[in-house]
């Protein structure tokens, strides 16, 4: 924040005296402009502390002058006596005076550069001073990160240190931690994440943006190094200083380094995990047992239960948490302890958007292959119409063909019955063994169904056992026919 004229009049070597417009004095100093011109707002910015000795100023142009400086918005007029005029001239006097603005006398055995340079030291202590306040909310910042609770309590320090509020958002924009009313807030940043991801999507790069809604201002960053993680923003009153987007610059940069560091050590633990699961399959039970310890985690006790997740395998990894868990062909397979399987897989789908799930059988440690080909088993219905989740026990309820590979039925089913669909008579060979089959091979009943006389369908059937070569009489025939009927 700049000095402000009152500090300047009081800089004790200056020797200025205040002659209008002391109700003034707090406007903030921003530069000093030295100039004899009768009109020298074109070359100001506004802010600024004018000094003049008044070489081309008459009576006349003392109103016209004043009226120029205040609507350039200049902090206030210098006038150095003791050169052009002995004493300032009655008519700026009355002209300032008017106008509100501030008018200081400058004595002659004062040069103005030693103004100028008063001003510029004040503008460098100033400047200084934030700075100083920037290293030590970093400083503070750095010492929250450090604490267990890490990215929640650099948060809460960031809203303290600003005098606002914060918010930290996943990649979804659900709030994962929030400070002062920054829960409160999310609905209004929510649209801003979606122009955020559409410029990453794009092939940019998510960046910072700002915003500002009636007596807020809002700065949304993208948490994360490689990829975005997540969104955190900060909310003020009042715009935001440059040293107040240093901090929050800051704790972006924290929040970052937190995600990452503990990506990296999810990940290290996935792998000891993933090394667990393999023990585990390949019947060295105790030894899995061992690894897992050693990260902390207690093998569970009882049942199991494999979760076999398609989809992202890295989303579906992520959403595992501290799960055993493991990456393997196109699908992601989880171990849980049986009592707890529903809640996981509802949570695992959820957080991995709604991938499909195949939920295996309770099965003791000893049997965990055939708690993946179960839970692989109902990941393929999963994929299908039937998902997004599948549990193995459901898929005796839908029937044999819902243990069946899809691709792998259809192409027996075509391969078997080819002969029949390629027969050329008029007869339909395929109803006509189906009707025979759903009635259990009663001639009169399926010759009913079929609208012909029993001994065409004699003739029919013993023409199908001599295209296929099976014996219709034999059950596991029977059941095979059935199966590619349905399929």
């Amino acid at each position: 924040m700049a000095p402000t004229l009152r500090t300047v009049v009081h800089r004790a070597p200056l020797g200025l005296s205040v002659l209008t417009g002391r109700d003034a004095l707090d406007r903030p100093v921003r530069w000093v402009a030295v100039s004899e011109l009768e009109d020298p707002t074109p070359f100001l910015e506004g802010g600024e502390l004018v000094l003049t000795t008044g070489m081309r100023l008459d009576a006349a142009g003392a109103g016209p002058y004043v009226g120029r400086l205040v609507a350039r918005g200049v902090s206030g007029l210098g006038f150095g006596v003791g050169l052009g005029h002995g004493e300032i001239p009655a008519e700026l006097l009355a002209a300032a005076d008017r106008a509100g603005l501030p008018l200081l006398e400058v004595p002659r055995e004062t040069p103005f550069v030693a103004i100028g340079k008063a001003v510029s030291d004040l503008l460098a202590a100033e400047q200084y001073e934030e700075i100083t306040r920037a290293f030590a909310a970093q400083g503070r910042l750095t010492r929250a990160a450090l604490r267990p609770e890490g990215a929640r309590a650099v948060v809460d320090r960031l809203a303290r240190e600003l005098g606002g509020w914060a918010v930290l958002l996943d990649e979804a924009g659900a709030v994962r931690h929030a400070a002062g009313r920054g829960a409160a807030a999310v609905g209004g940043i929510l649209p801003e994440l979606g122009r955020l991801r559409g410029r990453a999507r794009e092939g940019g790069s998510p960046a910072s943006l700002a915003f500002s809604t009636p007596g807020e201002h809002v700065v949304v960053q993208p948490v994360g190094a490689r990829r975005t993680g997540g969104f955190f923003a900060v909310g003020l009153g009042k715009p935001f200083t440059p040293v107040e987007h240093t901090v929050v610059n800051a704790a972006g940069s924290l929040l970052t380094l937190a995600l990452e560091h503990g990506r990296e050590h999810l990940a290290a633990e996935r792998r000891v995990r993933a090394a667990a699961l393999r023990l585990l399959l390949a019947g060295q039970v105790e030894a899995g047992r061992e690894t897992l310890e050693r990260l902390g985690d207690r093998f569970p006790d009882g049942p199991l239960v494999v979760l076999a997740a398609g989809g992202d395998r890295e989303a579906a990894l992520e959403a595992a948490g501290e799960e055993v868990a493991v990456a393997d062909g196109d699908r992601v397979l989880v171990l849980v302890p049986a009592a707890g399987a529903e809640e996981a897989a509802a949570a695992l789908a959820a957080r991995a958007g709604a991938c499909p799930l195949g939920v295996g059988a309770p099965v003791g440690p000893e049997e965990l292959r055939t708690g993946i080909e179960q839970a692989d088993r109902a990941l393929a219905s999963a994929r299908g119409p039937a998902g997004p989740v599948v549990r193995f026990a459901d898929l005796a309820g839908r029937g044999l063909l819902a243990l069946l590979d899809a691709d792998v039925a259809a192409a027996f089913s075509s391969a078997l019955l080819a002969p029949l669909r390629e027969y050329g008579s008029r007869a339909d060979l395929v109803e006509s063994l189906r009707a025979y089959l759903a009635c259990n091979g009663h001639w009169d009943a399926a010759a009913q169904r079929l609208g012909v006389h029993r001994h065409t369908l004699r003739y029919r059937m013993r023409r199908v056992a001599e295209l296929l070569g099976r014996d219709l009489d034999d059950p596991a025939v029977r059941a095979e026919l059935w199966v590619a009927l349905s399929v």
